[in-house]
């Protein structure tokens, strides 16, 4: 049994996988084209490497189709597990990649021409990046998901599986941490400095 959903209806997450788990695969298809982009961008930014983003967020996607036959409405939010799923999958690949020797992904500049504020916003984006990168884990994922993916801190507990207290702490030294290695590279970013932060 199919339902047509139309992408600009708002059906919730859970709504989709449970249609998809009766069957339904157009409710697979409109809640993969609305998480799996969210889960990309997540992964990028924990990660710095577009290719094993792509690999975690098509891994995530594929274990939620997995156990959606047997999701227990109530339980928890979609995107609560999923961001739980990313981030276990991402923590898995940090280690790995500690344990090789491959700690600094390669980074490509891009090259390609265009105006002065796109050039700027990529300067902005790349040293984001890079602050971010030079995080410790558990504070870059909590940072990630509370100020860029725009989760709660009781959310953001459930998905790392630490207390409301320790997400506050680890957001607030990642913020100051990331304050104090950006803070030189005001002026080079474009930031007027008017003294205030």
């Amino acid at each position: 049994m199919e339902m047509a959903f139309d992408a600009q209806t708002e059906v919730s997450d859970e709504a989709l996988l449970i249609g998809y788990g009766n069957g339904d695969a157009s409710a697979a298809r409109l809640l993969t084209l609305r998480l799996t982009p969210r889960l990309y961008g997540h992964a990028l930014r924990v990660l710095g490497d577009g290719a094993e983003a792509e690999d975690v967020a098509q891994e995530a996607m594929l274990r939620l189709w997995r156990i959606a036959p047997k999701w227990r409405q109530g339980e928890a939010k979609v995107t609560t597990w999923l961001y739980r799923v990313v981030a276990n999958l991402c923590t898995d690949r940090l280690r790995k990649r500690r344990d090789t020797g491959l700690d600094a992904a390669d980074e490509t500049a891009d090259n390609s021409p265009g105006v002065e504020a796109q050039m700027l916003a990529s300067a902005r984006a790349s040293a984001l990046e890079a602050a971010l990168q030079s995080l410790p884990d558990r504070q870059r994922q909590a940072v990630v998901l509370r100020h860029i993916e725009g989760l709660s801190n009781p959310e953001i507990a459930e998905i790392l599986e630490i207390s409301v207290e320790a997400v506050e702490s680890l957001t607030a030294r990642g913020k100051r941490q990331l304050a104090k290695q950006l803070s030189g590279q005001r002026a080079a970013l474009g930031y007027e400095d008017d003294g205030t932060r």
